[in-house]
């Protein structure tokens, strides 16, 4: 038999660990930035780009797409290589794909701290990034299932069944949550509204955490760890019973984001269930991992490398258990909407992804520079301090949220709540201390990790085309009986297609019935669409990234109808696009915000927060007394809302602005009664217009 020479192509698995690097140390800077924000309001300093509503989405998707989704490049393109034993099918498409995705990396950062936001969570980025995105994630398809077909090994292993069933799945997830109308280059309205947006928004969102931050890092798992460890996989037969019921059951658990929300009970439960069988795929993927060390835990103490590794698993077993147990109803009553949530998913960000991706970066620079690792103590110092950092980061944070629920449940023996909301945020600042200085030890823990792979680079010589041989894939012809998971395992299109077919059944069986069954949002005959001048406010609330930390979901406990007023009803969102209903509160609900205060207050509220609540840590917003609305684009606005389906009359485009003049008039009015002068077309009266509209037609409902 003839065998084949060929090279690996390095260089791209160069670029990609590069670029892991550099985006791991910008996410973490700016997320350890916006922690800070949280008791140092002044950190922002004064400056809107750098304000929390900015930055918590740029360090979610800093440390999403840029540093896990080059990690999973990284490790992708090494290992496909190794396990097709083929060269990647094409090199200007690995260049293409790597180049197309740093620029939507930098796209991404500007258009964020500028304020260019869908407000939809993890799918922030605006309709021109999102086609973008979608172009480059097809010029990597090609390139993965070209590498697939030529391949020299007739067995896919199991690593790249989690890559094509991450390929294809975000790939749907992307599409159907994108789906938007354009107003103009940096503006779009979510084709959604209301709990129709919230339940794709979450369809999409948990399973972006899916798969986008577990499938393809358990295929990494699948590969480096045994190559760490120099042992087989522990079991085949797990690795098959946990992919194919992994991304079965996951793709149905969105809705466990949304308990106790205005979406059918139906839907809500269906997603709890779903939620609980998690737990065994789950679990059999970190035994499966973990098992995988059975004999080789003596490598554990000298390896460093196994140590990322094995807490890397460990975390992810955690975070795994946790989340099917947060999905309960009396779990999720105490843990939504606090920090409980945030520790919970920094738990899996930075011990699984995080320490994946060190542990990956740490194998294998010293190999494709051909010399050993620089230094394996700071590697080792390095474990110890993202370890130590990943604890002191989180268990100030679960203290927090069970501080938060017991605090914001608590009545008097006369049955008043016994806090103010502003007292449960202030009592627990040593808190976010606390949590900046764990986020702060992982930060340097990083930084100690780039100067010991640069300093071994400079060691080393690289080999950017690694020489290697097979023999080329003969025709199969044996007509044996053989095991189905082999026989699919050789055809990968047909692999593609049944992922596809498994992963769209949950979405499908939730979404439909959403959207075609009427009686799952009824109507509220006195919820009206917002005028232009609320729309422009609304569009100002987004920008700043309000929903960060105020929710517009009053669930129907006692405690927050009692703080904050009658329960969410579906129908209030009708004319929400995007919704609004927020997954954090550092701030108090806006729901039923409208009438409560006067016009002035809020104005002396966005001006200095501290002037009208002491003690709180919501950052000034003084531009907005400055800005001037862009009423230029307002017909546009209205237009686009129309094509959507909200009830503006014919024509109304055309004299949109001068019913918002009209209303700003009003409002401009009401200030100067409390001696405030201020233009009629600043930004800051169009917010009020909004803040003083949310709940009102709700209240108008129970006075009739």
């Amino acid at each position: 038999m003839q065998v084949e020479q060929f090279h690996y192509d390095n260089k791209i698995v160069k670029q990609f660990a590069y670029a892991t690097a550099l985006w791991g140390i910008v996410g973490m800077i700016a997320g350890l930035w916006a922690a800070i924000q949280l008791y140092a309001p002044g950190a922002t300093l004064n400056f809107a780009p750098t304000t929390f509503g900015r930055l918590r989405p740029l360090h979610t998707n800093a440390v999403i797409f840029a540093f896990v989704g080059n990690c999973i490049f990284t490790g992708v393109y090494y290992s496909l290589q190794r396990l097709c034993k083929a060269r990647m099918y094409s090199d200007k498409l690995s260049k293409l794909h790597f180049w197309g995705w740093q620029g939507i990396i930098v796209a991404a950062a500007l258009t964020l701290l500028l304020g260019y936001t869908t407000g939809k969570e993890y799918a922030e980025l605006e309709w021109p990034i999102d086609i973008a995105i979608t172009l480059v994630w097809v010029v990597f398809g090609i390139n993965m299932f070209g590498t697939i077909i030529k391949r020299r090994e007739r067995h896919l292993y199991v690593a790249i069944w989690f890559y094509i069933a991450t390929w294809v799945t975000v790939a749907l997830l992307h599409i159907v949550n994108s789906v938007e109308i354009p107003v103009s280059l940096f503006k779009s309205y979510s084709w959604y509204a209301g709990v129709q947006d919230a339940l794709v928004q979450w369809w999409y969102g948990h399973n972006a955490v899916a798969f986008f931050l577990t499938t393809p890092i358990l295929g990494l798992m699948y590969y480096f760890l045994p190559k760490a460890a120099n042992r087989p996989v522990y079991s085949y037969r797990l690795s098959i019973i946990h992919f194919w019921a992994l991304i079965f059951i996951y793709i149905w658990a969105g809705p466990h984001h949304l308990l106790y929300t205005a979406l059918p009970d139906w839907a809500q439960s269906l997603g709890t269930v779903f939620s609980i069988m998690l737990i065994a795929p789950s679990w059999g993927g970190m035994l499966n991992g973990l098992f995988t060390l059975r004999g080789a835990w003596d490598k554990v103490r000298e390896e460093p490398v196994l140590k990322f590794f094995v807490v890397a698993v460990t975390c992810y077993g955690m975070a795994t258990f946790e989340g099917p147990m947060m999905s309960l109803k009396n779990v999720n009553a105490i843990s939504h909407f606090t920090d409980w949530t945030i520790a919970h998913v920094h738990i899996g960000g930075l011990g699984w992804n995080g320490f994946m991706a060190f542990g990956m970066l740490y194998w294998l620079i010293p190999r494709m520079w051909g010399t050993p690792l620089h230094s394996k103590k700071l590697a080792t110092n390095h474990f110890w301090l993202g370890t130590i950092g990943i604890v002191i980061y989180a268990i100030p944070l679960y203290w927090a949220g069970f501080t938060q629920a017991q605090m914001w449940k608590t009545f008097t023996e006369e049955g008043q709540l016994k806090f103010q909301f502003l007292e449960t945020v202030t009592h627990i600042i040593p808190m976010y201390v606390t949590r900046s200085i764990g986020g702060s030890l992982y930060l340097i823990g990083a930084f100690l990790m780039v100067y010991n792979l640069y300093k071994t680079i400079k060691k080393g010589r690289f080999i950017a085309n690694e020489a290697a041989e097979a023999a080329p894939l003969e025709k199969h012809t044996s007509h044996a009986k053989e095991y189905w998971h082999r026989w699919i395992e050789k055809k990968p299109m047909t692999m593609l297609v049944l992922s596809l077919i498994v992963v769209a059944i949950g979405g499908a069986i939730e979404m439909i019935p959403t959207f075609l069954v009427k009686s799952n949002v009824p109507t509220i005959a006195s919820v009206r669409p917002y005028t232009p001048l609320e729309l422009q406010g609304r569009d100002i609330y987004v920008r700043e990234g309000c929903y960060t930390c105020h929710s517009q979901m009053i669930r129907p406990f006692r405690d927050e109808v009692a703080r904050y007023g009658e329960y969410s009803k579906a129908g209030e969102f009708v004319y929400d696009h995007p919704f609004q209903w927020g997954s954090k509160r550092t701030g108090p609900d806006l729901a039923r915000e409208g009438g409560k205060y006067p016009d002035s207050w809020h104005y002396n509220h966005m001006m200095d927060p501290r002037i009208m609540s002491p003690g709180s840590i919501m950052p000034a917003y003084g531009w907005l007394l400055d800005n001037k609305i862009d009423t230029a684009s307002t017909p546009a606005k209205i237009r686009a809302m129309q094509k959507l389906g909200v009830p503006y009359p014919a024509g109304f485009d055309k004299i949109a602005n001068k019913d918002l003049m009209t209303q700003a008039n009003g409002i401009r009015i009401n200030l100067k009664m409390d001696k405030i002068e201020t233009p009629k077309d600043a930004e800051i009266v169009a917010l009020i217009a909004y803040l003083q509209r949310l709940g009102k037609d709700i209240k108008a409902t129970a006075k009739q």
